[in-house]
C-alpha cells in the first residue's frame, strides 16, 4: 500500500480555510509556526502569483518562507497583503 505524504497546502481553497489556518497558528504557534504557514498559504494560491504581486522572484519567496528562515518584516507583510490577509490588534482578554 503506497503512502502519500500529507500537505496542508492541498487543503488550503478558500479564503475562509486560509484565514482559520493561520489564525489558529498565529495563536498557538511560534515564529517559525507562523512563517511556514505563510508559506504554505503562499504554495496553495501559487508562488508565482504571489511573486508577481509582492515584486518578489519566486527563489526569493521560497528561501524567505522555508523551514528555518527569518524574514525581513517587509517581507512578511508583502506576502500577507498578496494572500488577502491583513494584521489586526485586538485587546487580549484580562
Amino acid at each position: 500500500m503506497e503512502t502519500l505524504k500529507f500537505d496542508i497546502a492541498d487543503y488550503l481553497d478558500s479564503k475562509e480555510m486560509i484565514a482559520e489556518y493561520l489564525n489558529t497558528v498565529l495563536e498557538e504557534g511560534d515564529n517559525s509556526d507562523i512563517i511556514n504557514a505563510i508559506g504554505y498559504i503562499a504554495k496553495a494560491i501559487g508562488m508565482s502569483k504571489i511573486a508577481e504581486e509582492t515584486g518578489l522572484s519566486r527563489p526569493s519567496l521560497y528561501k524567505a518562507l522555508s523551514d528555518g528562515a527569518k524574514p525581513q518584516f517587509a517581507t512578511i507583510m508583502k506576502v500577507l497583503k498578496a494572500i488577502g490577509g491583513k494584521i489586526q490588534i485586538n485587546p487580549s482578554a484580562p
